[in-house]
């Protein structure tokens, strides 16, 4: 025998036994039911009560003064200078978001010659959520 054709031998005795095992495997030979843990509400409560696995997780927050709708033929005639009239009125509150998701209403303050935004307004959980649906 050469030595292809003792590598074709091996080869196809794999492919055997592997179908083997498939086979017994589909007819409900030697099969063990996967260990599932029954879930407690103490071992739930443990898990879900730490914020410390998300505390370092970026995100991002932006601060919405107003929009428009504006057509591309408006949009390329913008230059230096141009002014974009937006759909909130001088004095109304800003929308802070949060990765596009509202969390608060506040308005600008200047700190150190730096802007910031003084939260006004929290929105809750419950009306993030009435949103949603």
């Amino acid at each position: 025998m050469s030595d292809t054709d003792t590598t074709d031998s091996v080869a196809e005795d794999d492919w055997a036994a592997a179908m083997a095992e498939q086979a017994e495997a589909e007819s409900g030979g030697d099969v063990a039911a996967a260990a599932m843990q029954n879930l407690t509400a103490e071992a739930v409560a443990g898990q879900t009560g730490s914020l410390d696995n998300i505390l370092d997780i970026p995100v991002t927050l932006a601060v919405e003064i107003g929009t428009t709708e504006v057509s591309i033929r408006n949009l390329l005639q913008f230059n230096q200078g141009s002014v974009v009239e937006l759909d909130r009125l001088a004095g109304e509150p800003l929308d802070v978001l949060i990765n596009g998701t509202l969390i608060a209403h506040g308005e600008v303050v200047v700190v150190n010659e730096k802007f910031g935004i003084r939260l006004t307004d929290v929105v809750s959980a419950q009306e993030r959520v009435r949103k949603l649906a």
